[in-house]
């Protein structure tokens, strides 16, 4: 057990009496059991900036004094926003039961008849002082323990957001050497989502789950996926199954995974329905499922691979105009254009470390 003897004779205590002589007498008898920390307030129209200065362990209030009385003074100290309050004991010439029980209704923890006698205002003094140094220690670890849990669980949301960024560039690195690709789309998504009117978390959790979008890459084999020339209807096949693939990867019950199992599933239907791997047409397709699909495509046109060398930036955005309708969302194409320049920041943020050529040729991959 916690000896509280070190806080109790260092404990703040606040007296609050209209009269200088019972202040005195207040402070004689608690100095001679060694309280060193003893605060003397004659106006009680100051008790709560003095409360405020010094952030007082025990009030000694007086009920009957001028401008304030002790009523009006606990129920001052009431409204402050303070998550530990000071226990105030009332010590007062008024021994009748109904201010008694007055004071108790205001706040009072306990209350003593004046004169006083010394042994037992020492005995109560340090009774409350016990009481309340001791909430005061345990809402210190708590708050500390708190804050344990607060940093533990921000540093396992850190680990898991690296691992799922992780998983998404994996898939990534089997056809773009830096994985950069996802970080770009992602980021983009976010940007759209935003000026849409998503919230921050939202966005937040567009941002982590965008990356999986092309997960399901890993199931499928490399002289289909890296394949330099036109892929066979059978190769085509194969390659369509990656959305399948990433889907049940990612098949969870949290919101996270949902919606990153959402994008990865939809984000190659296209707004006339003749995408895969379902045929979803319109706004059948999960919004997040489209927002990834503008900034995908226009990513994969801009960008080098094993396969394929890029578009320019001015022929990629008329291939996304052009596309309004058909592949992608007209709504979504139509903030796409206004937002472009903040999209081509987001390529020069997380850029690929090579030179951009200018010759693709575009087939919804």
């Amino acid at each position: 057990m916690t000896d509280l003897t070190p806080l109790i004779s260092s404990a703040r205590i606040l007296m609050v009496d209209d009269e200088i002589s019972n202040l005195r007498v207040l402070r004689s008898i608690l100095g001679s059991r060694g309280y060193r920390n003893l605060f003397e307030v004659q106006d009680s129209r100051r008790v709560v900036e003095q409360y405020e200065e010094i952030l007082p362990d025990l009030v000694l209030l007086d009920l009957t004094m001028p401008h304030q009385d002790g009523y009006e003074v606990m129920a001052a100290l009431q409204s402050l926003d303070i998550e530990v309050m000071a226990p105030v004991m009332v010590l007062t010439a008024r021994g009748e039961r109904e201010f008694l029980l007055q004071a108790f209704r205001a706040g009072a923890r306990d209350y003593i008849i004046k004169p006083v006698d010394g042994d037992e205002l020492l005995a109560r003094v340090r009774n409350m002082l016990e009481a309340h140094l001791a909430h005061k220690m345990l809402h210190a670890r708590k708050e500390t323990l708190d804050g344990m849990v607060q940093e533990r669980t921000a540093d396992l949301l850190r680990t898991r957001m690296q691992v799922i960024h992780r998983l998404g560039r994996a898939a990534e690195y089997r056809d773009n050497e830096t994985g950069q690709h996802v970080l770009r789309v992602s980021h983009g998504a976010a940007l759209l989502a935003r000026h849409l009117g998503w919230s921050e978390e939202e966005c937040e959790m567009l941002l982590h789950a965008a990356p999986m979008h092309d997960v399901g890459k890993i199931g499928i084999p490399d002289r289909i996926l890296l394949k330099p020339g036109p892929l066979t209807a059978e190769e085509w096949e194969v390659m369509k199954g990656h959305t399948l693939i990433g889907a049940d990867l990612l098949s969870g019950e949290s919101g996270l995974f949902y919606l990153a199992r959402e994008i990865a599933l939809a984000h190659h239907e296209k707004w006339d329905g003749t995408g895969y791997p379902r045929g979803l047409r319109g706004e059948s397709i999960p919004l997040s499922a489209r927002l990834v699909a503008v900034v995908d495509v226009f990513d994969a046109l801009t960008s080098v691979r094993p396969y394929k060398q890029a578009w320019s930036v001015e022929d990629a955005a008329d291939l996304i105009r052009d596309q309004a309708g058909r592949h992608f969302d007209p709504d979504l194409v139509r903030w796409f254009d206004q937002l472009l320049p903040e999209i081509c920041e987001i390529r020069r943020t997380f850029a690929d470390q090579h030179h951009y050529s200018e010759v693709y040729r575009y087939d919804g991959t």
